[in-house]
């Protein structure tokens, strides 16, 4: 009955916030017409509404996209505090590190030491975590290690990563969407010896794009204003395109073959990833770095947290032909519209296309294109096609006798949970004997996504019952991220090989990480 009411309420906010805005679009009905809310927010951002099949026309402006600056880990400074930055519209306060947004690519090799200081200028805690990597329990980024502002932290670590993109962020509880979503987030490129020898673009046609939604409507502010309705529902989703931190990005590129190395930093924004002209993706590498084969698509679904190394070929283009990476409209199967997983029927609302449209960001599965691509008029070069064999993955070997445990997410009456359970910040939820493999169940029992992060190295994904019912193409290789559907269960072989402590398994979109759906896992 309780359940029944919230619902009743949200809808009935929703009504009200639609008659205020059909008030004030009345009296220029005439000029603009009166709009859908996906398509009054495309317009509040500047862009074009989708069409009926999904496909966007171009936007009318376009800002160059920048690279963001390449650091070493050796004695490195990152300087967390306020700055301001240009994000292509204009001027805007973020909060950075060192100043930049995106912040600094961090260029390391395998086996090579980091040692990277982190300063605290913010007006709040932070603390940074190393997205992927295998590192020590005093290197993490737990929250618990959060330092005060004026404080300082030192991070010391080997990387004994296979070569691939990672990436860090802050993990401040019930901040880290704050935080993040402000502009401190950068990627990691670790290489070695075996990718060096395959020939993949290099230099400038090595790309490496962080792609993020922001709600900016049309203005330039990063401010984080988190509703307490849908936005700790669904997420805090934005309704424009942010790549390497610019608005409506664009990048002239040559007519041969790129690199692109992508992730979703995103809040809570799923990306399915394709070329607006159907030009194949071959993708070559995800989370835990190069697959053993490439493997040709034309879409890739991304989770916040994933990443997908590409290889793109523009040869075939024109001088001055325009492509676009795009995230395509999609629909989640079995996602709630309101609360609790229980639609609301009919039009949109079941299909999750309700509240947070009105809040200002586009809902989940809307199609937005994230970075153009312009063909320069230099000669055409045939791009070099890939290795048909690019590593050896280690594979974790499970015995049928291995340890099975299950994670249960649920997300109702706004609280997210991992078996019922808000996160305690000293409790250990498991323990786990270092060096046992185990098979891991995540079940996802609500009506939303969930991108599930599991700390400390990777795992392997094993098998998927349920919704889409299979392993995806872009889910083969090593992971330290996967998307579960609404009513999907998902089995991972994970392996804790290294480093003993307490470390952290939680759903990746932050909002749901900020409010709790996160534990503590002691590696024994």
């Amino acid at each position: 009955m309780a359940a029944n009411r919230v619902d009743l309420l949200l809808l009935l906010l929703e009504i009200e916030m639609d008659r205020r805005r059909f008030l004030t679009l009345a009296g220029t009905a005439g000029a603009v017409g009166l709009r859908s809310p996906i398509s009054r927010a495309w317009a509040a951002a500047g862009g074009v509404a989708p069409s009926v099949s999904g496909a966007l026309r171009p936007l009318a402006r376009r800002h160059p996209l920048g690279v963001p600056e390449v650091v070493s880990a050796a004695d490195l400074t990152l300087a967390a505090r306020p700055a301001t930055v240009d994000i292509g519209r204009g001027a805007t306060e973020a909060w950075t590190l060192n100043g930049a947004l995106p912040s600094p690519t961090i260029r390391v090799r395998r086996g090579e030491r980091a040692s990277i200081l982190l300063e605290n200028s913010l007006p709040e805690p932070t603390i940074l975590h190393w997205h992927g990597l295998d590192v020590p329990e005093a290197a993490d980024g737990h929250p618990r290690l959060a330092i005060a502002t004026g404080d300082s932290y030192q991070y010391d670590f080997t990387v004994e990563d296979r070569a691939g993109l990672y990436w860090y962020h802050p993990h401040t509880h019930g901040r880290t969407g704050a935080q993040t979503y402000q502009g401190m987030a950068g990627l990691i490129v670790v290489e070695d010896d075996e990718e060096s020898a395959l020939g993949l673009p290099s230099g400038e046609l090595d790309l490496p794009i962080v792609l993020q939604d922001k709600r900016l409507g049309d203005g330039t502010s990063l401010a984080y204003e988190r509703s307490m309705g849908p936005d700790v529902m669904y997420g805090y989703l934005g309704d424009t395109a942010v790549a390497n931190g610019v608005v409506d990005g664009t990048v002239e590129v040559h007519r041969t073959g790129y690199r692109l190395r992508l992730l979703n930093a995103s809040n809570a924004r799923v990306f399915e990833l394709g070329l607006s002209d159907g030009r194949p993706l071959t993708l070559i590498g995800t989370d835990g770095g190069l697959l053993e084969r490439p493997v040709t698509l034309d879409r890739i679904m991304m989770g916040t947290g994933e990443r997908a190394d590409v290889l793109v070929d523009f040869s075939s283009m024109e001088p001055g032909e325009r492509v676009y990476l795009r995230s395509f409209e999609f629909q989640i199967p079995g996602m709630m519209g309101m609360m609790g997983g229980r639609g609301m029927g009919g039009g949109g609302m079941g299909r999750g296309r309700g509240m947070h449209a009105m809040m200002g960001g586009l809902p989940q599965g809307a199609a937005m294109d994230l970075v153009e691509f312009v063909a320069s008029d230099a000669p055409a070069e045939t791009a070099r096609p890939a290795s048909d064999v690019l590593s050896s993955v280690p594979r974790i070997e499970l015995e049928s006798g291995a340890p099975r445990r299950t994670f249960r997410f649920e997300s109702a009456m706004m609280q997210h949970t991992i078996n019922g359970r808000s996160f305690e910040m000293e409790r250990v939820d498991v323990r786990v004997p270092r060096g046992q493999p185990e098979r891991w169940i995540i079940e996802n029992t609500s009506g939303l996504p969930h991108p599930v992060h599991i700390h400390v190295g990777q795992f392997q994904v094993l098998a998927r019952a349920g919704g889409r019912n299979r392993v995806m193409p872009w889910e083969t290789g090593l992971k330290d991220t996967v998307l579960v559907w609404p009513e999907e269960r998902v089995e991972v072989g994970v392996h804790f090989r290294t480093h003993r402590g307490l470390f952290l398994m939680h759903c990746h979109n932050l909002e749901h990480e900020d409010m709790g759906m996160m534990l503590n896992f002691e590696v024994e």
